[in-house]
């Protein structure tokens, strides 16, 4: 199908009146995703539908209208609602700019492993799935498919970062932009992510140290972020990308399922420089090779283990021998051995 400037506004108004019934059925207490005029926020979506580099913005979105969808009261409502939310998300992934598009996929690696996973859901435990990924490797779109397929939450950092401000929290300035760089690379949004502790002047400190209790405020949002995907964790099923948070629920003795994807370099190469045009081979490389230097440091600071060691995760999947529809059936089959399967409405 060709998509036109035309077809890509009528799928945006689309977007922007599910957004509005969402609302509606809901009313005041969670807020609108899409809260400015029209206009405007129609022109920005189309914007990013036309530039792939930018479509993690979008699934983000979408996303956090699904998670909210999924809270109507009315099955009707929700049913109506969720069918359309599917059918636009279908659209999406269509496009030729879609996040979806494209795979990771190695037709030359087809090894199957096979995974024994205990036993370890009550009937009262919701399903928790922490998935933490190299960059490259197509991991939030596995992530984002598997929720959609489960019919559970997703959450990404961007999504973290409009709930906590939602809940009038502090915003997260350690939020994982390192994960998603843009067209134009900004370095000092990589870097916040995972910044060192910078050092403070004697009143700075002080001031900080009354704010936040002692603690460090890069300690006091990570702490914060941590009691909340806690707190979620015991009211309802989601997939969360990153945030340390199989190491933060292991601690807190909360059931979960761990998973790390990656790829082999050369494959999250080629996906990279196909997401971003812009980049040349040596600056693709460069990026990767800095994600991963920052992603290690940041998971050992908070948990003191090895990001990406087999041995912290209960599975470890390289998407390159699956392709990004092939690693998604793979975790449902396990899911369904374990009986943790949502069955549709």
């Amino acid at each position: 199908m060709e998509y036109t400037q035309e077809s890509l506004r009528e799928l945006a108004e689309r977007i922007y009146d599910l957004d509005a019934e969402v609302y509606s059925c809901l009313g005041s207490s969670l807020g609108r995703v899409f809260n400015r005029d029209r206009e405007r926020c129609v022109t920005e979506m189309v914007r990013l539908m036309m530039q792939r580099d930018s479509g993690h913005q979008l699934r983000s979105e979408l996303a956090l209208i699904s998670n909210m969808a999924r809270t109507i009261p009315d099955k009707e409502s929700r049913s109506m609602i969720m069918r359309e939310y599917t059918s636009i998300l279908h659209e999406i992934i269509a496009l030729p700019t879609s996040f979806g598009g494209g795979d990771v996929l190695d037709q030359n690696m087809a090894s199957l492993n096979t995974l024994n996973l205990e036993k370890r859901f009550s009937g009262n435990d919701h399903l928790v799935i922490c998935i933490s990924r190299t960059y490259g490797c197509a991991g939030n779109e596995i992530g984002f498919t598997l929720a959609d397929r489960l019919r559970i939450n997703y959450y990404d950092a961007e999504i973290f970062s409009a709930v906590l401000k939602r809940l009038e929290a502090e915003k997260d300035e350690v939020v994982d932009k390192a994960g998603y760089p843009g067209k134009t690379i900004d370095k000092a949004d990589q870097e916040a992510a995972f910044s060192k502790p910078q050092k403070l002047t004697l009143k700075a400190w002080a001031a900080g140290f009354n704010r936040y209790h002692g603690l460090s405020k890069r300690d006091a949002v990570f702490f914060n972020q941590s009691d909340l995907i806690c707190d979620m964790a015991k009211k309802e099923d989601f997939i969360v990308m990153g945030r340390c948070a199989d190491v933060i629920l292991t601690n807190n003795q909360i059931p979960h399922i761990s998973i790390f994807i990656t790829a082999p370099f050369e494959q999250r190469l080629h996906r990279t420089m196909e997401v971003h045009p812009d980049l040349n081979e040596k600056q693709a490389k460069h990026l990767l090779k800095q994600l991963d230097r920052q992603h290690q440091n940041y998971y050992r600071f908070f948990t003191g283990r090895k990001w990406g060691n087999a041995a912290n995760y209960d599975l470890c999947l390289n998407s390159a021998a699956y392709g990004i529809d092939g690693s998604v059936d793979f975790i449902l089959r396990m899911l369904d051995r374990e009986g943790k399967m949502n069955s549709p409405e």
